[in-house]
């Protein structure tokens, strides 16, 4: 099901400029509706491709969302434009984060689930970069501008992706209530070797700093020769994994 038209940023306003978001694809539990994921599409995707893929997977009690990002100007590009939910720059480990595009989409994540049970938010590539930067959100309890975060995220998901503004955690994490959200998230990253568009150590480091900073329940998965996509291997995990963290029926 397509839900038309561009999205407004709600309460991102405050964060910048109004974007214009594309086509929001949601895909019907068929079964008692247990759980909501939020699920972003890579750069220059949209959400229909993805949600033709989870359509197809057994998991009968999720609502699945997918937004299209709003198409703008991609450094990495030259500038050219493409569907995105932040700038890209470079793809190093130094690479400069697009905090203020980063937290327009995680407050597109946090309104399109302001009324689902259970919610939750994954995705792939650039995607999957904005899903760990909701757990880093969700966790401080903030934006990286310091606007509150408004909603509890149950789980999180990242595949072929990689976690945007790492090196700012330090020190970030020390209060007891933001050690306890930390802690209690469970983030399930996935990687391929053979990824030559997001190398494979971009997903095993953000799975480390994750670690590292006090996120207990991430679980990282390698896969052997995997490149830039996923396969049934992969998708057989998340959904393994999802039906014991959210507690699933059958």
């Amino acid at each position: 099901m397509s839900l038309s038209g561009a999205a407004a940023v709600g309460s991102s306003r405050n964060l910048r400029r109004a974007v214009e978001f594309g086509k929001t694809h949601v895909v019907r539990p068929k079964g008692k509706h247990q759980a909501t994921i939020v699920w972003l599409h890579g750069l220059g995707d949209n959400g229909s491709s993805w949600s033709q893929i989870l359509e197809t997977l057994p998991l009968p009690n999720i609502k699945w969302i997918c937004p299209t990002a709003p198409s703008q100007p991609i450094s990495l590009f030259g500038g050219f434009p493409s569907t995105a939910w932040f700038d890209v720059v470079d793809l190093t480990e130094n690479g400069p984060d697009d905090v203020e595009g980063l937290d327009v989409a995680a407050a597109h994540v946090a309104n399109l689930l302001a009324n689902e049970p259970a919610d939750s938010v994954g995705g792939f590539s650039m995607g999957a970069g904005t899903s760990l930067y909701s757990a880093t959100c969700f966790a401080l309890g903030k934006y990286g501008n310091g606007n509150p975060y408004p909603i509890n995220l149950s789980a999180v998901i990242g595949l072929s992706g990689w976690l945007p503004c790492a090196k700012t955690l330090t020190g970030k994490l020390e209060e007891e209530q933001i050690k306890n959200r930390a802690a209690s998230l469970p983030i399930l990253v996935c990687h391929g070797k053979g990824d030559d568009v997001v190398p494979f150590k971009f997903g095993e480091k953000s799975s480390q700093a994750l670690l590292s900073h006090g996120f207990k329940k991430t679980t990282f998965k390698a896969y052997g020769a995997l490149g830039h996509y996923t396969i049934p291997q992969e998708t057989e995990d998340v959904c393994a994994w999802l039906t014991s963290t959210l507690g699933l029926e059958g």
